[in-house]
């Protein structure tokens, strides 16, 4: 029989329902408190719930983060820096003319001292735009529209830069590549049919991390089928290719990516394994799956990124109890 909405015993149901994850969620973070981590972790406190991506900024020595309800910060890491130690974050740019749109991806350009940041509406997929920030003042350089209420929809997602300062913006909604020049001009756009998964609920989410490899193409990821791409920039028109996965392994729901070294690629994601280490001996013509890491998987690790040689990733959900700041976790995954 059929409970009626409002009935008490409805809401005892539903609280009883919603309960029982919250509590297996609980009886994890306080398993971790409790136990010692088997890798290196950054904790920090952010009042923020939900963080996209984090980049280690070398130079800064410092995470740079960003969030989905808006807005970039930093976690500076200090020379004295003691594990264990929570550390904080500290917000370096929230806009008025951006508010009501994510932070998704983001990229360090050292060479030219900026921080190039991806800006989307996530629940209407109606606008998409890259800005780009000095690293050392925080001025905004440009903010580039990528799509708007009258085009098709889409969701800027993860950013990769080239060796000229041209920045590549992946659109997770209609797989496709956003080409954008290094003075906030945007270019071209970049399609392929390869991009779009023969089975329609793979397409629901696609085109997602990318990296640039410095001999001169980008590698990216199509999140729900599970398909690398490796796409030749140094041509007049980019020429996009398959990247054979051997060995049986897949990359499907793999989202934020990070190159180890010209041969390695950490591919984060979730639910199961926590991220993956994908490597090629023939240039990223094919790729094998080595090994995998899992962490803490109620997380949801949503991107990597190379600190002194050692890989961290970055998860979506900030909690703590009983404390009313969020923590944040930056897990070091061993392969």
């Amino acid at each position: 029989m059929a409970l009626p909405l409002c009935s008490t015993k409805t809401l005892l149901f539903f609280f009883i329902i919603s309960a029982i994850p919250i509590a297996y969620i609980i009886s994890i973070e306080l398993a971790i408190a409790m136990a010692k981590p088997a890798t290196h972790v950054y904790q920090y406190h952010s009042p923020s719930f939900l963080c996209e991506t984090a980049k280690w900024d070398d130079v800064g020595r410092r995470f740079l983060v960003s969030f989905l309800d808006g807005g970039v910060g930093q976690v500076l890491v200090p020379d004295e820096y003691s594990p264990g130690t929570v550390l904080e974050e500290v917000k370096l740019v929230k806009e008025a003319d951006v508010v009501g749109n994510a932070t998704m991806g983001i990229a360090v350009d050292r060479p030219r001292n900026r921080l190039l940041v991806a800006f989307t509406d996530v629940l209407g997929n109606k606008y998409s735009a890259l800005a780009a920030y000095d690293l050392s003042t925080w001025k905004r350089l440009f903010l580039t529209q990528l799509s708007g209420k009258s085009e098709e929809k889409s969701t800027a997602d993860d950013i990769a830069v080239d060796a000229e300062g041209n920045a590549y913006v992946t659109d997770v909604v209609s797989s496709k590549i956003w080409k954008v020049g290094v003075e906030g001009q945007l270019l071209s756009i970049i399609r392929s049919p390869l991009f779009t998964a023969k089975e329609w609920y793979k397409n629901v989410f696609g085109l997602n991390g990318i990296v640039y490899h410095p001999d001169g193409f980008l590698i990216v990821i199509h999140m729900c089928s599970g398909n690398l791409f490796k796409i030749d920039t140094r041509k007049e028109e980019e020429e996009v290719k398959l990247i054979e996965l051997r060995g049986g392994s897949s990359l499907s729901l793999g989202d934020g990516l990070a190159l180890l070294s010209p041969t390695k690629l950490v591919v984060a994601g979730n639910p199961y394994p926590s991220a993956r280490l994908v490597e090629s001996s023939d240039g990223w013509e094919t790729a094998s799956v080595v090994a995998k890491f899992n962490g803490p998987t109620h997380r949801v690790a949503t991107a990597a990124t190379v600190k002194d040689g050692r890989v961290y990733l970055s998860h979506l959900l900030g909690l703590g109890f009983p404390n009313t700041k969020k923590k944040h976790l930056l897990v070091e995954a061993v392969f």
